[in-house]
């Protein structure tokens, strides 16, 4: 494989193609770093690319939905202008095709999958003021939080990490912001005043705002042209197979329950102590205020038809009427 790669780039680098975002870029380099450990000497260069989503100052869903986070890259990899392209995941839709003749080679391991509450002096969710404004763009998080502390006012913020923090700092417009533990470890934020959130949904335990993950969350995917046989071989080297499997059965869920850029959809995989694949899926109108929510456990060495028992579940309790809502 070694020897391939480098006869098939004997006088120009390996590019990889990535959005230019601070976060974005971290997760490339890191791309950089595994392959360049697995063929030693390879120059490999990171592509950076600003994205019709970077550059829209307004709600996704009036531009055409998270695709618009992938498609400039992958018209690049299709066109040959680069030869693999790093996504996170949970941008990648679920109601989008994959470009032909692309294909995701490698998932990464899954990182911390964990939402938090970011605040300027500590202060945690159930002792916020009422009316206080917590800044999150997604949906999901927004109804999740309006489950439990429906007198909270959460605001679309866009832009990425730093510059939600940048804004939580210097405009005092919020109390608050939800975001992902993973993405503030990658730009060394770690020393913030946070809240760690729990992934699980308890019905019982109704105090306690829940953040399920996206579909996808904390895991990175890298995508190439099928017929790069030698760059296909690397990827699958670098595949981590439990969270292949994990991602195959989340997105089938989301793929069967036709969610799109606005759709309040949360899903997340996980091996159990007991070597059984287990998934949640929940779907919430836009508020949060009604919802529905499923769990499921299967073999791990059939995801897809887990993702399936999972969707059909939610559907038979209403999800299509939830996700057709959110389009209006």
């Amino acid at each position: 494989m070694t020897d391939a790669l480098q006869d098939a780039f004997p006088d120009r680098p390996l590019r990889i193609g990535t959005r230019s975002s601070p976060m974005a870029l971290h997760q490339a380099g890191g791309v950089r770093d595994r392959i360049q450990k697995r063929v030693p000497g390879l120059d490999v260069e990171i592509v950076p690319m600003t994205t019709t989503a970077d550059l829209w100052p307004g709600d996704l869903s009036e531009l055409g939905g998270k695709g618009l986070y992938t498609k400039e890259i992958d018209r690049a990899l299709m066109a040959g202008r680069v030869d693999i392209a790093v996504h996170c995941m949970k941008d990648v839709p679920g109601d989008v095709p994959i470009p032909p003749g692309l294909a995701f080679g490698a998932y990464l391991e899954r990182d911390d999958v964990h939402d938090v509450l970011v605040t300027r002096d500590g202060t945690p969710l159930d002792k916020l003021p009422a009316g206080s404004v917590i800044g999150t763009s997604s949906v999901r998080r927004r109804a999740q939080l309006h489950m439990v502390r429906p007198d909270l006012r959460a605001e679309r913020i866009r832009g990425n990490v730093n510059s939600r923090l940048g804004k939580l700092d210097n405009d005092h417009t919020y109390a608050g912001l939800i975001l992902a533990r993973a993405g503030l470890r990658r730009i060394g934020a770690t020393g913030r005043h946070v809240e760690v959130l729990p992934v699980e949904f308890d019905p019982a335990d109704e105090g306690v705002v829940s953040m399920v993950p996206a579909v996808g969350a904390a895991v990175i995917g890298i995508q190439a042209r099928q017929a790069d046989v030698p760059i296909m071989r690397l990827l699958d080297e670098l595949n981590h197979p439990a969270t292949a499997a994990h991602i195959l059965a989340e997105r089938t869920m989301l793929h069967l329950l036709r969610g799109h850029c606005n759709s309040p959809i949360a899903g997340y995989a996980s091996t159990a102590e007991d070597g059984l694949m287990s998934l949640s899926g929940m779907v919430f109108d836009r508020d949060g205020f009604t919802f529905v929510r499923t769990h499921m456990r299967g073999d791990p060495a059939d995801p897809a038809t887990l993702g399936s028992r999972v969707a059909s579940d939610l559907l038979h309790q209403g999800a299509r009427d939830l996700i057709t809502a959110t389009r209006k």
